[in-house]
């Protein structure tokens, strides 16, 4: 019988803790479990108090953010162990504009992305470094959903890269339909858009902002709707968008490479990136045709097809094998 692998100190650094209720720290939980078998700590920075000659593995979220713990790691022991995995704000603003980011670039051994058109953002020369791991989380059964109404939902914080102001003017056109119900759920990250989300709310009556909930009590809410509503102005790969596909409910989404990369290219539910117009239409789609032939059925079917996408054990294989590499595998000068 063959031994067991040796267990790996891995640290993972997340800008955000349990605290910010965010998509890193829901990246970083997540990951502490799957990575079980090693001994697995998140911090905030590093070197931590906990920090030692023996931690091997670094896993830095967010090439900006993490800029720090990333320097501080190469400067300790080269690039050997440390990959940095990129949010959409890394890939598509911060890689073009913040020199930290593109340091950490440089610096890292691997590059991990979100999605599959994650690697087509990068510099040429540091392509052969990415490697795809896409975000999971456990599947639930699918709900029957009235076709009396279309209730909608939209997960994100409110802040200008999640754009919401595409969706309060998407819920002003579609103020007079008494059965198409608008949740918003986020907290309000920024005060002028809280304002604008409860003014849409007071001329709106089918538009609710929810503020804040808890992941689980959001997780439920987007079991029950008729379909999600993502419209971001850049993303590395949303949480909500697998929560959705694994909860048996479409998506409909902008059009831009993070949400094409999680949901293929071909799919049928995207809108040009702040264009009102166009989604209340397929909102407006949506409800109108609920039986087998329409829109609704057909987001559906598209969405079932890329479930084995993020199931929990492809990722975690993915993570298990990411770390062995960068423990095992020797980092050539020329690349890095």
């Amino acid at each position: 019988m063959p031994s067991p692998a040796p267990r790996t100190r891995v640290v993972i650094v997340s800008p955000a803790l349990a605290d910010a209720n965010n998509g890193n720290w829901q990246t970083a939980r997540r990951w502490q479990q799957m990575l079980a078998p090693h001994a697995v700590r998140v911090v905030r920075e590093w070197p931590d108090p906990a920090a030692s000659r023996q931690d091997q593995v670094l896993l830095a979220l967010h090439a900006r953010r993490s800029a720090a713990s990333i320097a501080a790691w190469a400067a300790a022991r080269g690039p050997a162990g440390l990959a940095v995995v990129l949010t959409g704000t890394d890939l598509y603003r911060d890689i073009q504009s913040n020199d930290a980011a593109r340091q950490s670039l440089a610096l890292a051994q691997r590059l991990v992305v979100l999605q599959e058109l994650g690697p087509d953002a990068l510099p040429a020369p540091l392509r052969p470094k990415a490697r795809v791991i896409f975000q999971s989380t456990t599947a639930r059964q699918a709900l029957a959903k009235s076709p009396r109404f279309l209730r909608a939902v939209m997960v994100g914080h409110l802040r200008e890269e999640k754009s919401p102001q595409t969706l309060f003017e998407a819920a002003r056109l579609l103020a007079d339909q008494p059965t198409l119900f608008i949740d918003h759920i986020g907290e309000a990250l920024d005060p002028v858009l809280g304002e604008q989300a409860r003014a849409t709310a007071a001329a709106c009556p089918n538009y609710r902002w929810l503020g804040g909930q808890t992941h689980e009590a959001t997780r439920r809410r987007i079991q029950r709707a008729h379909v999600l509503v993502h419209t971001s102005r850049m993303e590395g790969g949303a949480h909500v968008i697998m929560e959705a596909v694994q909860s048996g409910t479409p998506v409909i989404a902008s059009h831009i490479a993070g949400n094409i990369g999680m949901l293929g290219k071909d799919y049928a539910g995207y809108f040009e990136c702040g264009d009102a117009a166009a989604l209340a239409d397929l909102l407006q789609r949506c409800h109108d045709t609920p039986g087998p032939q329409g829109l609704l059925v057909k987001l559906g079917a598209q969405c079932a097809r890329r479930t084995p996408l993020f199931e929990p054990g492809a990722e975690r294989s993915a993570l298990l094998q990411l770390v062995q590499q960068l423990r095992s595998t020797p980092v050539n000068p020329s690349s890095v």
